[in-house]
């Protein structure tokens, strides 16, 4: 039986999954941005829209999908084995105008909220214990909310820069959003092939293999330099006892900041190169 993984259709979180998936290792030249589908290496990869993803998942119909948080929160499938994928990061979050007098969601008793995640957004105020009513919509929601047609809404934000323009504000923050790797069954041999370069991809994102010369003496300062690192590759150098090699993955945030740090341990010929895969 084939296995089918959804890939978003289009925005910011298609091109940052189709760049992850390159990455990997995957030929995505058959992705056109149209609902169109493509096997590659066993795997048929359909594209469409996030939402429309999370329901065909939770319906048993796909073996895993790349989604965000809030629609596996929408579909109820947010216990799922998953893997985080570290972009398209927000907060879902419960807002009202700058004017109104609410300042929690107990406030909200009563009132009438706007959202594109009805179902969540039902559950999360049961769970509160408060009674609204809540609209369900498919566009923008801070201006509904701006003309006090809704008293609040539930939604995404990323900068805060669009409630800001309505006249908005958040009162509190229900969830951390982002990307994800969200999958049916972790069994499937296709499926773990793919976490595997998935992750691979995305820990290789992070890090840098770092090369340079040392006194040998100077070797265990390293870490002093790279907290947490884990013993160095040694290799020696032809005709030299007072420099050896070292070789080591470090974190690509840290280096920039600790290359003088380096220079001061006496490390030359420093050479730092991308890394394509990082499996533990």
């Amino acid at each position: 039986m084939t296995t089918r993984v959804a890939v978003p259709s289009k925005g910011r979180l298609r091109e940052r999954v189709l760049e992850l998936l390159t990455h990997a290792g995957y030929n995505l030249a058959a992705f056109r941005g149209s609902n169109a589908s493509a096997s590659i290496e066993g795997i048929e990869f359909i594209e469409m829209r996030p939402g429309d993803a999370a329901a065909w998942l939770s319906a048993g119909r796909l073996d895993a999908a790349f989604i965000s948080t809030d629609t596996a929160l929408e579909n109820e499938i947010e216990s799922w084995p998953a893997i985080e994928l570290g972009f398209s990061r927000s907060d879902l979050v419960l807002a009202c105008r700058d004017d109104a007098p609410y300042s929690e969601p107990a406030d909200l008793d009563g009132k009438t909220i706007a959202t594109h995640l009805p179902r969540w957004t039902a559950r999360w105020c049961d769970e509160l214990k408060v009674d609204v009513e809540i609209v369900a919509m498919g566009g923008s929601l801070e201006g509904i909310c701006a003309r006090g047609m809704a008293d609040a809404i539930v939604d995404l934000r990323e900068t805060g820069e669009s409630l800001a323009r309505n006249s908005l504000h958040a009162i509190h923050v229900a969830h951390h959003c982002e990307a994800a790797f969200v999958m049916a069954d972790v069994a499937n041999d296709d499926i773990a092939g793919l976490t595997l370069r998935i992750d691979a991809a995305r820990q290789a994102r992070r890090t840098q293999y770092l090369m340079l010369h040392i006194h040998p003496d100077k070797v265990a300062d390293l870490s002093t330099v790279f907290p947490g690192l884990a013993a160095p590759t040694l290799l020696p150098l032809a005709g030299r006892d007072d420099l050896v090699a070292a070789h080591m993955v470090v974190k690509r945030e840290n280096l920039w900041a600790r290359l003088s740090e380096l220079r001061d341990l006496g490390a030359t010929g420093i050479v730092a190169l991308p890394t394509d895969a990082i499996v533990q």
